[in-house]
């Protein structure tokens, strides 16, 4: 199958990070069909070689063991092409359409790896041009919109153009190894299902920490905050995974169908439920891996008077019979104590004890997303230095290690995902309905939080956040993952 791969933003920093280094080891694996190519669009003047040089001096910045040998890169830059293009100009995407028909592949690419504010404008120029012909799909990357109105122009505009199914609204999280075997674990074994659900669960937790500040992104991060940047994408849709039903297929809109159900069935907010059960903070100065490092404010970029948010708690609750009286935690924050992201389902404790067990030992099933992927079932068993009959149990953990068990076979979250876009598979990108649902879901707090200093809690860099987020838990009787 030939393919033409146009990356809109070819210059940018998602491009060369994260887009470039994924379809390198795509092609490395050999999973990247044969007869590709690769576009590169963006306003600078560059030749091909130009380009590909640029790439190869900032693949020296990704991971080590992304970064291709010069023989490699020798063979992959073959693929790189690039095309000076002003997104404003329709001329530019004529000679666009032109270069693509003169190869007339099989599939054509279009990801719009570009600020969001040139969406709506790229999709009207790409349909104005007759650049959405059949063949065609767009991928279009977080975060769609700021609130559920902007969310819901730039779907009309893209509708107007595109067909829902060329369109890949792409959450990088739902290609995580660990999801994926979420997923599995879920739909592919019969031993949890028959638990999943509020009998046997007493909460589950979802927490994704950054150790990192804004970094050069102070400008952008001052007027989207962390609910955007992480919550109403991210979070959610790691929620929906975890709740929903078993859906009925593998079908993309099988699945789709399930979580939107998940994301209509979470309660609205309140007044009164924002007060008691929102949580929402501001990294001050701090030390983090024994460096100090400056408060939020003082960042480049940001508002000295900023109350935009860097971390965010809730207690959500799903009001259907399957999860009536889980609370499901959320929890993300830039400059925390770690780089750590994880899912925790909290089973309860077994009804009647005849053992004595350690203080809060109940099971849990401990999902890893990041530093590293893997699954952890923790239980309690009978260690061999009980000699005395004493009726004692201590906590063991099951533990599937990714990296160990599937090494070098594993594929990184963009490769996955990019490698769908080409094949055409939407299992993994978000639905438009279930984008505004969503939106609908976070608006009430961003609109009680919008300018408002009051409630935003300073924390210290370097902690895991405000104390309120560990009183938002502990009211109902349980304590965040770290904290056990």
């Amino acid at each position: 199958m030939s393919f033409d791969l146009v990356l809109f933003g070819g210059t940018g920093d998602l491009a060369w990070r994260k887009l470039l280094p994924a379809l390198f080891q795509a092609f490395r694996h050999g999973t990247l069909p044969k007869d590709g190519r690769i576009i590169g669009v963006a306003r600078d003047d560059l030749s091909h070689e130009q380009y590909r040089e640029l790439i190869q001096q900032r693949f020296g910045h990704v991971d080590l063991a992304k970064r291709p040998s010069p023989e490699e890169f020798g063979r992959f830059a073959q693929l790189l092409q690039f095309q000076r293009m002003d997104l404003s100009r329709p001329e530019d995407y004529a000679r666009l359409k032109d270069r693509l028909e003169q190869r007339n592949a099989d599939q054509v690419v279009m990801y719009l790896a570009t600020a969001p504010s040139l969406f709506m404008q790229a999709c009207e120029q790409l349909a104005a041009a007759g650049l959405n012909t059949p063949r065609t799909r767009i991928v279009l990357e977080k975060p769609l919109g700021h609130d559920l109105e902007s969310n819901r122009e730039i779907n009309a505009v893209v509708r107007r153009g595109f067909s829902e199914q060329q369109v890949f609204r792409i959450d990088h999280y739902l290609g995580k190894p660990a999801v994926q075997n979420l997923f599995a674990l879920r739909f592919g074994n019969s031993l949890f299902e028959p638990l999943w659900r509020r009998e046997h669960i007493a909460n589950i937790q979802v927490t994704i920490a950054e150790d990192i500040g804004v970094e050069k992104r102070g400008a952008f991060y001052d007027q989207t905050g962390a609910l955007r940047d992480m919550v109403q994408n991210h979070a959610l849709q790691l929620v929906c995974a975890l709740a929903m039903e078993p859906p009925i297929s593998s079908d993309a809109d099988a699945i789709r169908d399930e979580k939107l159900k998940v994301l209509r069935s979470l309660r609205p907010w309140t007044p009164e439920a924002i007060n008691q059960f929102a949580v929402r903070g501001q990294y001050a100065a701090g030390n983090v891996g024994g460096e100090s490092v400056p408060g939020y404010r003082d960042e480049p970029g940001v508002n000295p008077a900023s109350t935009t948010e860097t971390f965010v708690a809730l207690r959500g609750v799903i009001a259907n019979w399957r999860w009536a009286g889980v609370p499901f935690y959320i929890r993300t924050g830039k400059r925390l104590a770690a780089r750590d992201a994880h899912i925790v389902v909290n089973f309860r404790a077994a009804p009647h004890a005849i053992f004595r067990t350690p203080l809060g030992g109940a099971n849990r099933l401990v999902i890893q997303l990041q530093p590293r992927d893997g699954l952890q079932l923790h239980l309690l068993a009978q260690g061999q230095e009980n000699r005395r009959n004493d009726q004692s149990l201590a906590p063991v953990h099951l533990d599937l290690d990714f990296d160990k068990r599937f090494g070098s076979e594993r594929v990184g979250a963009y490769e996955r995902l990019l490698l769908d876009v080409i094949d055409g598979r939407l299992n993994l990108f978000v639905r438009s309905d279930e984008q505004e649902a969503a939106w609908r879901w976070v608006e009430p707090l961003l609109d009680a939080w919008q300018g408002n200093e009051s409630g935003l809690r300073p924390y210290a860099a370097g902690s895991w956040g405000p104390s309120a987020a560990s009183a938002m838990i502990a009211r109902d009787g349980f304590c965040w993952s770290e904290e056990q």
